[in-house]
């Protein structure tokens, strides 16, 4: 019996929290310099509108503004500027609203152009069912034509 209360004892030893010296919280990178803040601007407009505006001490704009959108999310625009760390100025423009996070930049990746030509009667094909399409929202089709039909 005295082994198993010595065993607890030791177990809520081992598990109480450690008091020693403070941490300091942990920064980005590993660096230990302080940015001041240069410019803090936030003006909370009626109805859940907002706009910002933040400068740093090592470069870092941000400017935004946002208001409530048609399907009541905030809807917001703006942008943000920094050097990154191999010393390329960073701009970029951006719009989020029910469409999503929208950025605008000289640095984003683009993708590449289309590989080759879409082929003349895969487009006949795409007009042809466009066609069909508008038919049927005209009330002049009654189903796909016979050349969608099953076999016979």
């Amino acid at each position: 019996m005295k082994f198993v209360i010595l065993a607890v004892v030791v177990a809520v030893a081992a598990a109480a929290p450690q008091y020693g010296a403070p941490q300091a919280p942990t920064r980005y990178g590993g660096s230990s310099e302080e940015v001041p803040i240069i410019r803090h601007n936030f003006v909370q407009g009626d109805y859940g509108g907002y706009k910002l505006d933040v400068e740093t001490g090592n470069g870092i704009v941000v400017s935004e503004a946002g208001a409530p959108g048609a399907s009541g999310a905030i809807a917001s625009s703006g942008s943000y500027s920094y050097t990154a760390p191999d010393g390329t100025p960073v701009h970029v423009k951006f719009v989020a609203d029910e469409n999503g996070y929208q950025p605008q930049s000289d640095l984003l990746p683009v993708a590449p152009a289309f590989p080759h030509p879409i082929p003349q009667f895969v487009l006949d094909q795409i007009a042809f069912a466009a066609e069909e399409d508008a038919a049927a929202a005209r009330g002049k089709s009654s189903g796909p034509s016979a050349s969608y039909g099953p076999p016979q």
